[in-house]
């Protein structure tokens, strides 16, 4: 369970975002000005789905989704993203 206080609806997701890199894989930091907007996060909450479309990802699922997907919120200090299941690409 949960300890995030959001309940999504039908086929919404809570994504917890992973950590932007902060450096490139030959070493060199990113400044925080240049650092790409991660597409891959941990589902935090997830609503119940549609009456004929079940929810096919689950808490604890780490998954890939578009770089515009979701709606950016704050909760208790923590930064997630709220999107429809159909956003998310893939589960790995």
């Amino acid at each position: 369970m949960s300890k995030v206080k959001i309940t999504p609806l039908a086929d919404r997701v809570l994504v917890q975002a992973a950590e932007a890199e902060t450096k490139t894989a030959s070493g060199i930091i990113i400044p925080d000005t240049a650092k790409e907007k991660p597409q891959k996060g941990k589902i935090v909450a997830v609503g119940s789905g549609k009456p004929d479309e079940p929810m096919t990802v689950k808490v604890g699922d780490n998954v890939l989704y578009g770089k515009y997907s979701g709606t950016e919120l704050t909760v208790d200090g923590e930064d997630y993203l709220i999107m429809r299941e159909s956003d998310i690409f893939a589960i790995i």
